[in-house]
């Protein structure tokens, strides 16, 4: 987990700068999406400031995420893991097995 001040701060930085990427969007975009300022989520990404607790839910809101997997560091895309888990809650058993089985094979 984190060590000190400075890792909590590169992460939220780093965090909020990779989801923002996958997401294919300005910070400006989801600044003003999230009812911030224009420049709120690059001052964030510059480690010029730290997001609140709630400016972290609510970027979490926006691209739903939940919060936990947004501070999961093993989780490089948390945005597409959750969308991952909402569709295998939809799985009946054998595609479930099938869905296992192709990630347990498609490991590194």
């Amino acid at each position: 987990m984190f060590e000190c001040y400075e890792d909590v701060e590169n992460f939220l930085c780093e965090r909020v700068s990779r989801i923002r990427l996958q997401n294919d969007m300005s910070a400006r975009d989801l600044s003003l999406s999230i009812g911030q300022s224009e420049a709120y989520i690059n001052n964030i990404e510059n480690k010029r400031s730290l997001p609140s607790i709630k400016g972290i839910y609510y970027i979490c809101e926006y691209f739903k995420i939940p919060l936990k997997d947004f501070f999961d560091e093993e989780l490089k895309s948390p945005g597409a893991f959750s969308e991952l888990m909402a569709e295998c809650k939809r799985l009946d058993e054998q595609a479930l097995q099938t869905l296992l089985s192709v990630a347990k094979s498609m490991k590194k």
